[in-house]
């Protein structure tokens, strides 16, 4: 029997998501706050709905692919789920998982925490890497979905409510961060210096400190296409989540304090909707 499926969040994530949901076969209603984007995807098998309460009725399975908690959930409670339904979270939302975990206990829901690293093209793909933390008895429902938009499932709890999940992804965005910064001053400190940024590349190409993403970032910022795969405004709200749990813990984050200044200086300078590669610009007055 076809598995339906409705997705909250049509954006650069939620598309390609509910996108390769519908191409593995599954039945996709989707709702976004910008109606278009949903509608957008009619062409691709998924039915565009005009509320949340619309999207989950008689869904089996619910997808939250939102900017933030707040969203989540706002969307959440506008949609009220039955009670046994699956509630796959697939944003980042940081230390926020403990509110939704608090409301899925009370209308009796059954939480799969489970954010994916990636960006457009990975989600376009269905290569995003799915961080996931969920009751053994979900599993075997969710694994086919997370199949479909996904290389890669990595389990990291046997409880949703745990929120394992979230707070992995808040430790690899710290790395993410730190790199997109790198590459960027390293960049500005090129130009400068009247270095000429492509033999600052070509050192870096093929040595220990390469990687796809440099390679990535640095071809970005030197062709000036930020294209957006991930805003800035995206990514100085998960700084901002890194911090918030970090101050929690008591641990001092001293790169990313510097590099949410660095997000919010972009995005002053008008470079909000662009590519977080775009946090270049915060090096230059």
């Amino acid at each position: 029997m076809t598995v339906s499926v409705a997705v909250l969040g049509t954006g650069i994530i939620g598309a390609p998501v509910a996108r390769n949901l519908s191409a593995a076969g599954f039945s996709v209603r989707a709702w976004n706050r910008t109606a278009a984007k949903a509608e957008a995807l009619s062409g691709d098998g998924v039915q565009a709905v005009a509320s949340p309460a619309e999207a989950v009725e008689g869904a089996a399975v619910v997808i939250t692919v939102l900017t933030d908690g707040a969203a989540v959930l706002e969307a959440i409670r506008a949609a009220a789920p039955a009670a046994g339904t699956i509630w796959v979270q697939l944003s980042t939302v940081g230390e926020a998982v403990d509110e939704l975990v608090a409301y899925a206990d009370e209308q009796g829901l059954v939480f799969v925490d489970a954010p994916v690293q990636g960006t457009r093209q990975p989600a376009e793909q269905g290569q995003l890497t799915v961080m996931a933390a969920g009751a053994a008895e979900a599993r075997d429902t969710v694994q086919p979905l997370f199949d479909a938009i996904g290389k890669r499932t990595l389990w990291v709890g046997e409880d949703g409510r745990s929120g394992a999940a979230s707070r992995l992804k808040l430790v690899l965005n710290t790395w993410v961060l730190a790199l997109t910064h790198g590459v960027g001053e390293a960049l500005a400190l090129a130009e400068g210096l009247s270095v000429d940024p492509r033999h600052f590349v070509d050192v870096v190409t093929g040595s220990p400190m390469d990687n796809g993403y440099f390679q990535g970032k640095s071809a970005a910022i030197l062709k000036n296409d930020y294209t957006t795969a991930f805003s800035v405004d995206n990514a100085e709200k998960d700084a901002r989540l890194v911090l918030e749990a970090a101050a929690r813990a008591g641990i001092r984050m001293d790169v990313i304090e510097a590099g949410r200044a660095r997000f919010a200086r972009a995005s002053q300078a008008g470079h909000g909707d662009e590519d977080m590669a775009a946090g270049y610009f915060a090096s230059f007055e």
